[in-house]
């Protein structure tokens, strides 16, 4: 292990005791150049920040921050280097004590305890049960092995529901783990590429890695699934006999307050739209379908990223759980755009949601516009390099993406300076994120209520995702429920296209001159968010289809106002329009 590999764990270490307010803090009072840059906390990127802390002091002034700042109550790091534990923090490691863990449960449960530390290490994320049983013999129970491992304080629970748990190796762990399984020179890459140090690589199929990814996303559709399926119909489907996006709604409320809610839903929303249910009218097909595009945009700091990732694919350690469908959101962090595109041949014919937290980062290559236009148009995409050419193959995904912005008292500035970037905004339904005083209140309530434990999605996350997970699968055909649930069509109403014209007519009405900002194409993105919102009420109804609902339609009524006004460079306050509307 060298210099580096220290610098890396410190690393971990600071983020996993630290919130992002607090490393800005110590950043100051460290007077590091990189944090005299900013004014507030909302501007630094929390990887960034941690790496420049970690690289710039000593053993004596880590142990001084610790002093002075007071870590998470709830973080327990055990690294090679330092310690975490029971509130106390220690410039000294944990591997010696967990080596003699390991070694511990290797001799009680012999070839089955490094099989299951297996699983774990290779997955890189938490696993489920049955995803762990899967790499056992059938004779071999997990679970006692499981609970050892987590005794000795090898892996923790990432996860735990009433009849669902997850389990994983922490990342200052996961080194030592592949050290036991005699592999130590891709535990030290491991731990380097995690922390974005750039290191060299082998020439990689990442096409083949990635078709290999994606039979393990399926596997954790399946298996979740297949749990839902035993344990919790019944309950789920009286569950979805009341449920809406009014409830939705309700739920984020309580959790998030009545501003930051609103970006939760829609990323929720966007799920049940990834079924990409056909939406008809009374007079047949109409060519379009539930799926979207999903776009946060603002300034830093607003809560973008906690909508669009932690929200769907959860954060144990702040207690967030995963409100995302199993194993259909591909988290796209740190990707090339040039490696999205290579990897994208892996998805013909498949949908998922890629999730990339900061879009800001794929147009600083140069020609990006282009092919991820055409891959928002679920276009065929054809991509041309110096050594190969990509393609041609046709992307059926999604995205749900963030960016940075300038924003002005009316109207905003894309900081990607391609000025082709309106060609992909206007295809996506986008969300423009203020920092206004209410909502930095907001932020900083729900920053505090975290760091204390008050908000915790665990209460209403299984029912939640179990419905979603259950429309998903019965829109799709999933085998294991398509003999028991039919597919059901979404259908607009005339009611539908009533509402959305009599929005378009006072838009247009409001905007003071002859030319407008936005495309027709707003529209469409309005129709499908009201045909995705209504799948929330499949199991209303005995219907052949699921019909739009009212709250649904209202909901992307006023998303259609909104994004028009702030298209518009808010010549129009939305406010008066959604009065004379509702």
């Amino acid at each position: 292990m060298t210099a580096e590999d220290k610098v890396v764990e410190r690393k971990l270490l600071l983020k996993r005791a630290f919130p992002i307010g607090k490393l800005f803090e110590i950043g100051k009072k460290l007077n590091l150049a990189y944090f005299n840059r900013f004014s507030s906390e909302w501007d630094i990127d929390e990887d960034e920040a941690a790496l420049e802390i970690a690289s710039k002091i000593s053993e004596a002034q880590l142990k001084e921050v610790f002093d002075k700042f007071q870590p998470r109550k709830w973080a327990a790091f055990r690294g090679q280097y330092y310690t975490i534990e029971n509130e106390t923090f220690l410039l000294e490691g944990s591997w010696k004590n967990l080596h003699a863990n390991i070694r511990q449960a290797k001799k009680k449960f012999r070839k089955n305890a490094l099989a299951v530390l297996k699983a774990l290490v290779e997955a890189g994320r938490s696993c489920s049960l049955k995803e762990i049983r899967s790499s056992l013999k059938r004779s071999v129970d997990p679970l006692p092995i499981l609970a050892e491992l987590e005794q000795l304080k090898v892996i923790t629970t990432a996860y735990k529901g009433d009849q669902y748990r997850e389990w994983k190796i922490q990342e200052e762990i996961a080194p030592l783990i592949w050290q036991e399984l005699g592999a130590p020179l891709k535990a030290v890459s491991s731990a380097v590429v995690s922390a974005g140090v750039d290191v060299q690589k082998e020439e990689v199929d990442y096409v083949d890695l990635e078709r290999r990814q994606i039979s393990q996303m399926d596997r954790e559709l399946e298996e979740y699934l297949d749990d839902l399926l035993k344990y919790r119909l019944d309950a789920t489907i009286e569950f979805g006999k009341t449920f809406s996006v009014n409830l939705l709604a309700a739920y984020l409320k309580d959790l998030f307050g009545p501003i930051l809610y609103f970006d939760s839903l829609l990323s929720i929303t966007q799920q049940y739209g990834l079924a990409d249910v056909k939406i008809v009218s009374q007079h047949g097909k109409t060519g379009m379908r539930t799926g979207w595009n999903l776009s946060l945009f603002g300034e830093p700091g607003t809560g973008k990223s906690f909508s669009t990732r932690d929200m769907i694919l959860g954060k144990p350690d702040a207690k967030i759980y995963a409100h995302g469908i199993p194993g259909r959101n591909r988290y796209a962090g740190g990707m090339t755009p040039a490696r999205f595109i290579r990897i994208g041949q892996a998805y013909v014919d498949r949908t998922f949601n890629f999730i990339v937290p900061e879009f800001n980062d794929w147009f600083r290559y140069k020609g990006m516009v282009e092919p991820l236009k055409l891959a928002m148009e679920r276009a065929i995409i054809r991509h041309e390099l110096h050594r190969e050419v990509i393609g041609p193959y046709t992307f059926k995904s999604f995205f749900s993406v963030n960016y940075n912005v300038t924003t002005f008292g009316r109207g905003y500035e894309v900081t990607v300076h391609d000025p082709n970037f309106n060609a992909i905004e206007d295809r996506m339904l986008c969300r423009l994120h203020r920092l206004t005083k209410e909502r930095f209140v907001e932020i900083a309530k729900s920053q505090r209520r975290l760091a204390l434990g008050e908000i915790d999605t665990k209460k209403g996350v299984q029912k939640v995702r179990d419905h979603l997970t259950l429309v998903y699968a019965i829109e799709t055909g999933h085998p294991l429920v398509k003999e028991r649930f039919p597919e059901k069509p979404v259908m607009i109403t005339p009611q539908t296209y009533d509402m959305i014209k009599k929005a378009r007519e006072l838009i247009l009405e409001h905007i003071p001159r002859e030319t407008v900002s936005f495309s027709a194409r707003l529209e469409k993105r309005a129709m499908r968010f009201a045909c995705a919102a209504s799948l929330l009420n499949y199991f209303h109804s005995d219907l052949d289809y699921v019909p739009v609902s009212d709250d649904a339609l209202k909901c992307a009524t006023q998303l259609y106002v909104e994004e028009a006004s702030v298209r518009s460079r808010e010549e129009f306050k939305p406010e008066e329009v959604l009065e004379k509307l509702f």
